[in-house]
């Protein structure tokens, strides 16, 4: 029957768990950081570095495509931009690989894929914007604004 004496005494036999003991918890008295965060944070610093300047090398570069391939027509302009993006991407991983940065073998990769995504697309949206603002009374858009 629910609500017996018995169920109460079980119910109150499990709340009647002992208090575990309490470890202290272990601190470090040393004033220096250890090796393997120092390191650590060297490696952070130099990945954020070389990811600020492919977003930096991104922006700059599509907009200096907009006057650089100005003379271009056609498709050969999107091709020979596309060609300049990848020649502006390998010169950043000539620099990066003079930053001597110490990564693990496990990393060696990180030096090409740290921040490819945002170059490409920064660089593509700075050259589409600064092409468009640079042309925007050329074409008619049959839209009288």
């Amino acid at each position: 029957m629910p609500g017996s004496d018995g169920s109460k005494d079980k119910i109150a036999d499990i709340n009647n768990i002992p208090e575990t003991e309490k470890s202290e918890p272990i601190t470090n008295n040393s004033k220096d950081p250890p090796i393997i965060n120092a390191a650590t944070n060297e490696k952070n610093k130099k990945l954020s570095t070389l990811f600020w300047m492919r977003i930096g090398l991104g922006i700059i570069a599509g907009i200096a495509t907009t006057f650089i391939f100005e003379d271009i027509e056609g498709e050969e302009r999107r091709w020979a931009s596309i060609v300049f993006m990848i020649i502006v991407f390998f010169a950043s991983i000539i620099v990066a690989k003079k930053m001597n940065m110490q990564l693990p073998s496990s990393d060696r990769k990180k030096i090409v894929t740290q921040g490819i995504g945002s170059y490409v697309f920064l660089y593509l949206f700075a050259w589409i914007v600064s092409y468009t603002l640079t042309h925007f009374g050329d074409i008619s858009t049959g839209i009288n604004l």
